[in-house]
């Protein structure tokens, strides 16, 4: 086949995906009528999980799975937003990592609204003023986010997904390498990025700043200047991007929840997140762990955390492997019950999957 007959072979079959998509979307909004009627969520990340699942093993290439999926999750954004534009809280300014985070989750389409503080977000999901919100809960460098963690020990908001986002910090300025005198970023930036700094920029003064679309913001109005941001902070500050991928673990994710006031069902592939404070007595750890090994569940995480009651008094936050409706993490959670002072559930939700 000439050129000329590819581009028609292509311009017929944009053609028929286009009149599908609009199938798809008219689908979609039948679906949305019945949500109102039954008052149901308009976001449903366990759904959403099941169709990326299904279309993994449709997939025959030669796209890869990430382009499948990233290309779908648009097209669910865009039709869910023919529903009910879908608004998201999370920790401003824009043009962040938790903006990436969200758009991974949502979809280019969905409102992002940009708050002061993490205790904002959940305030303003709480208030109803926002669908849902994002937030940092880990990360694989510097542990657990204190401020998200606290804010869970008040809050009735539940966790319904996550996504789990691969850190990459990149070079921004207007400059060559060579011309940079001075860069611009968060105190974890320059930490996760110090061994490239000195290899390649010893010289350069570090100046701190309180976030990396802050940083890219000062560095595209100095001469000399970069910033060490996401590559989401690139283009709306005019910047190039002059290195990519200077951190020096490859193994740097950070761990985002998304936040909302509804239940999601069983997938298959859950996690469930629970925030249990133990009586003060001996043995009590002991007596949460227990029954998850009896029941053979899979225990991700234990963190402890100050309760704010009482002096030395500690909660624990503890990821398991399962959801909620599953009969033996039902009687594992009532044996915990029994030997501990307080059980909160924070969520059942699909596990996430890592994101690039």
């Amino acid at each position: 086949m000439t050129l000329d007959d590819l581009r028609k072979t292509i311009d017929s079959l944009d053609e028929r995906i286009l009149d599908l998509l609009n199938e798809r979307a008219k689908a979609g909004l039948e679906v949305g009528k019945i949500k109102q009627t039954t008052n149901a969520a308009i976001y449903v990340p366990e759904r959403e999980k099941l169709v990326y699942e299904k279309l993994k093993k449709m997939n025959q290439g030669p796209l890869p799975e990430a382009a499948v999926k990233a290309i779908y999750r648009e097209v669910i954004g865009a039709i869910r937003a023919l529903e009910k534009p879908t608004t998201v809280a999370l920790l401003g300014p824009r043009h962040t990592f938790s903006e990436l985070a969200a758009r991974r989750i949502f979809g280019a389409v969905a409102e992002i609204h940009p708050l002061d503080t993490l205790a904002d977000v959940f305030t303003e999901v709480e208030r109803g003023r926002f669908d849902y919100g994002i937030v940092p809960v880990e990360s694989s460098m510097g542990g657990g986010v204190s401020d998200t963690l606290d804010r869970f020990m008040t809050s009735n908001l539940k966790i319904i997904n996550e996504v789990l986002l691969h850190i990459t910090q990149n070079l921004l300025s207007k400059h060559p390498v060579e011309e940079i005198k001075r860069i611009y970023s968060k105190d974890q930036a320059f930490y996760q990025s110090r061994e490239w700094l000195q290899a390649n920029l010893p010289h350069a003064d570090h100046i701190h700043t309180s976030s990396t679309a802050e940083a890219a913001r000062i560095a595209s109005k100095e001469e000399g200047a970069a910033a060490i941001a996401s590559t989401l902070a690139a283009e709306p500050y005019g910047l190039d991007i002059v290195a990519e991928r200077i951190e020096d673990a490859a193994h740097n994710y950070t761990r985002f929840l998304v936040i909302g006031d509804q239940d999601t069902k069983p997938t298959g592939k859950d996690k469930t997140s629970l925030l249990v404070s133990v009586k003060n007595r001996v043995g009590a750890l002991e007596g949460l762990i227990a029954p998850l090994a009896t029941k053979k569940i899979d225990l991700t995480k234990i963190e402890s955390r100050p309760s704010r009651k009482r002096a030395w008094d500690y909660v624990f936050f503890i990821d398991l492997i399962g959801h909620v409706d599953d009969p033996d993490l039902v009687e594992a959670l009532d044996q915990i019950a029994e030997n501990c002072s307080e059980l909160k559930l924070l969520g059942s939700y699909p596990q996430g999957d890592v994101e690039s």
